[in-house]
């Protein structure tokens, strides 16, 4: 059974820093991806957006919107996916899930991901 959990979220000052970690167990798929993904204020009913993602090959991809703020990385003896966010903004406040899934299911949201149950941000003054 695949299982993930997150962490570390929690309320900052605009430009603050925060590291996001997902911990996962019970992926026996050594193809699948692993990403993160947001519902931020406002944003609720147009679903979760895209962050970045890991490749089975352990590339980074990111979201064009995301690039340049946000640092996806893994470690696999730990089995950990993280996601570190700077210079965070009040409209970067929301939940933040982590996922595993088939590339199609990560990339294009095309089948089923599995997801974990989110972690908060908040970002304000």
């Amino acid at each position: 059974q695949v299982k993930l959990v997150e962490s570390g979220g929690g309320s900052v000052q605009p430009g603050g820093s925060l590291r996001l970690s997902c911990a996962v167990s019970g992926v026996t798929d050594s193809t699948w991806y692993m990403g993160w993904f947001r519902e931020t204020s406002g944003k609720e009913g147009e679903g979760r957006e895209p962050i970045a993602y890991i490749e089975s090959s352990g590339v980074p991809k990111y979201a064009d919107a995301m690039k340049g703020r946000f640092i996806i990385s893994k470690d696999n003896v730990k089995n950990t996916l993280y996601l570190q966010m700077e210079n965070l903004q009040p409209e970067d406040t929301g939940m933040y899930y982590c996922a595993a899934g088939p590339r199609n299911a990560i990339v294009y949201g095309v089948g089923a991901r599995q997801w974990g149950l989110g972690t908060q941000v908040t970002v304000s003054t």
